[in-house]
């Protein structure tokens, strides 16, 4: 008989809002031109709306709102912290094809076209092919995840994806024994990206992200195609991006176009830009500094001047069950 011990990040059953609760306060809109999208608006068992209150319905595709009913809210929860307001994760992002600055996604992401899309999925697999985002989504059950996601750069946010686990998709394309690692490829369109058209030089386009195919894998491991209830914005890599919450928050590459299975180690993009900076792993680790900042802290996303809102980095940002895939390897060599 197989017992499972739940990981430290999992919360516990009195810790999740009752499914009736939950679901009581989501309620479907008429959006133009598309199918009724869903209102999230959880409550908690005191009654009050919770951090979703701000979010506004969108219109969405058929693909993600005919989802929506039977998806698997609260999934999994960060036991004892605040999500973070929906405009600040929405509207402070790195996303380099659209700008430098925190709010240029928010301000030029509009233009990215993400529909129709396709995705290709090429090397040690057994079903290679160039698959819709429909032919994605459609053999998984969606389900909402609230993860910590911890920034290089030292800020960090607790985000609400919908989505699913990345091996649940590797496991129907049917790698081979040969693969070893997977490789992910963003969109580039510069005609619709501010950012690559202004000719930012330290990066060769289009964007490379990678994973051992262990890391890629593990059940924490996941594919966004939604947050806080609805559809992903543009601006957070919509409409398919990675989320890898253990790691740095780059290594979960946005707007998806190519995932390949591969014998050899990628090259990933800021790891071929700055290596003695950014490494392939860059797992979160408060003992490893970035060389020119702490590591040790971070700041919570919605901070200010008079409240900064700094507390501790914990090691693989607190999602301690992966642990095991680093035994026996130097973290500061294998940063």
């Amino acid at each position: 008989m197989l017992i499972r011990i739940p990981a430290a990040s999992s919360s516990r059953e009195d810790e999740v809002t009752p499914e009736a609760i939950y679901l009581s306060r989501r309620t479907f809109m008429a959006g133009a031109g598309a199918a009724a999208v869903l209102s999230s608006l959880p409550v908690n068992a005191a009654g009050s709306t919770s951090a979703y209150a701000d979010v506004e319905p969108a219109a969405a595709p058929d693909w993600f709102t005919g989802k929506l009913q039977d998806a698997r809210w609260q999934a999994m929860t960060a036991a004892g912290e605040a999500v973070t307001p929906f405009k600040d994760a929405t509207h402070y992002n790195n996303f380099y094809e659209f700008g430098t600055n925190k709010g240029d996604p928010a301000r030029y992401a509009d233009k990215l076209k993400v529909e129709p899309w396709q995705v290709k999925i090429d090397g040690e697999v057994g079903k290679p092919g160039t698959y819709s985002i429909e032919d994605l989504v459609k053999p998984h059950q969606l389900e909402e995840r609230i993860y910590r996601l911890r920034c290089v750069e030292g800020w960090s946010m607790v985000i609400p994806w919908l989505g699913f686990p990345l091996a649940e998709l590797l496991r129907l394309v049917e790698p081979t024994g040969n693969a070893k690692f997977v490789r992910f490829e963003t969109r580039l369109a510069p005609e619709e990206m501010a950012g690559v058209r202004s000719g930012f030089s330290l990066i060769d386009w289009p964007y490379m992200e990678g994973l051992r195919m262990d890391e890629a894998m593990h059940p924490l491991t996941f594919i966004a195609v939604g947050m806080y209830g609805r559809v992903l914005p543009n601006q957070n890599g919509a409409p398919l991006r990675l989320v890898v919450p253990w790691k740095y928050g780059f290594k979960s590459i946005k707007s998806i176009v190519r995932i390949s299975l591969v014998a050899d180690q990628p090259k990933t993009t800021w790891e071929t830009i700055a290596p003695d900076e950014y490494g392939f792993y860059s797992n979160v680790n408060p003992e490893v500094d970035h060389p020119r900042w702490s590591q040790a802290h971070e700041r919570r996303l919605p901070s200010g001047l008079f409240s900064p809102n700094v507390i501790p980095t914990r090691m693989f940002n607190g999602y301690d069950e992966v642990a095991p895939l680093y035994s026996g390897l130097d973290l500061r060599k294998f940063y």
